[in-house]
């Protein structure tokens, strides 16, 4: 297969590079570096079955010239910081809604029929049903990260019933793993390397979530991609079936670090931010009936992820 990644450079997508090439499949990258880094694909420099293309979702001619060609897009390019939407306030919409819809109208013009989205968790709010399954509504997202991703949502639904395209739709817990640049594991030991008896923590601690690993991730995109064909579009949960709180997530971080009698210092209220979910809990159970599960629990994919920051990944 010949796929096209947008956000190829970042942290999902070097390692989504690094496993379909592989797997013996074509790739091109596509990326503006502005929150991605070349250095994760330089092993992959000089091969011929791998290109790089520095381009931005928003320059719609560039994105369509570098699409021509492709079997499956897989779409990941988005703005990443959900807290900087919050004053930012064009960032989800461009690099979200506005980017989006760049892709899915090139696929449109060139032909191409495949297309696996990234969207999040962020798209139900604080839903009332937990585990929330996918067909949970109606869905109220409390931030514009999460308001962006349920407008991409509708995109694709409304090009896949109108136009020969088929999709993905994949909501994410919290991805974890190396070469992550940001999210509850980095900044903590960034803030324990400054300071490492003391430990701020946002929120009350008691924010609830679920974590996996981001070659589980992967399986689950590529087993749902190969397991289940039989609509123009749909959707899919993506984790753990098992939650963390943010304070269980301090402690390990601080036994990875090998430090001793951290306190803990919160900063107070359910939530870390605005726009911050307090608990997100999925229903995986259509994932599990396709035959995928992951393979660690939130607890041991956020002490391997402590694990490969730490250790320089």
């Amino acid at each position: 297969m010949r796929y096209l990644i947008t956000g190829g450079a970042g942290f999902i997508g070097s390692h989504a590079v690094d496993r379909l090439l592989a797997e013996g499949h074509q790739v091109t990258v596509y990326d503006n570096l502005v929150t991605g880094q070349r250095r994760w694909l330089a092993p992959h420099e000089g091969d011929p079955a791998f290109r790089f293309v520095e381009g931005d979702i928003l320059d719609r001619a560039r994105l369509q010239e570098t699409m021509v060609g492709h079997d499956i897009v897989l779409h990941l390019a988005a703005n990443t910081d959900i807290p900087s939407g919050f004053t930012q306030t064009r960032l989800d919409l461009d690099n979200c809604i506005i980017g989006t819809w760049n892709v899915l109208d090139a696929m449109r013009e060139v032909g191409v029929r495949d297309l696996l989205f990234a969207s999040s968790a962020t798209v139900y709010g604080y839903p009332a049903v937990m585990p929330t399954p996918e067909t949970y509504g109606p869905l109220l997202p409390e931030s514009h990260y999460g308001a962006g991703k349920l407008a991409c949502e509708a995109l694709i639904s409304g090009f896949a019933h109108l136009h020969p395209i088929k999709a993905w739709i994949y909501r994410f817990g919290n991805v974890m793993g190396g070469r992550m640049g940001h999210g509850v594991v980095y900044d903590f030991i960034h803030k324990l390397r400054r300071n490492p008896n003391e430990l701020e923590i946002l929120g009350d601690g008691k924010q609830t979530k679920t974590f996996f690993l981001v070659e589980d991730c992967l399986e689950g995109i590529l087993w749902a991609y190969g397991h289940d064909r039989e609509r123009s579009v749909d959707i899919y949960n993506l984790g753990s079936s098992v939650t963390l709180t943010v304070t269980e997530i301090a402690r390990i971080v601080c036994e990875e670090m090998n430090l001793d009698g951290v306190a803990f210092r919160y900063t107070g209220g359910e939530r870390g931010w605005p726009g911050d979910v307090p608990k997100v809990d999925f229903d995986i159970s259509k994932m599990a009936a396709l035959g995928w599960r992951v393979t660690r629990t939130s607890a041991e994919a956020v002490r391997a992820c402590a694990r490969r920051l730490l250790d320089g990944d």
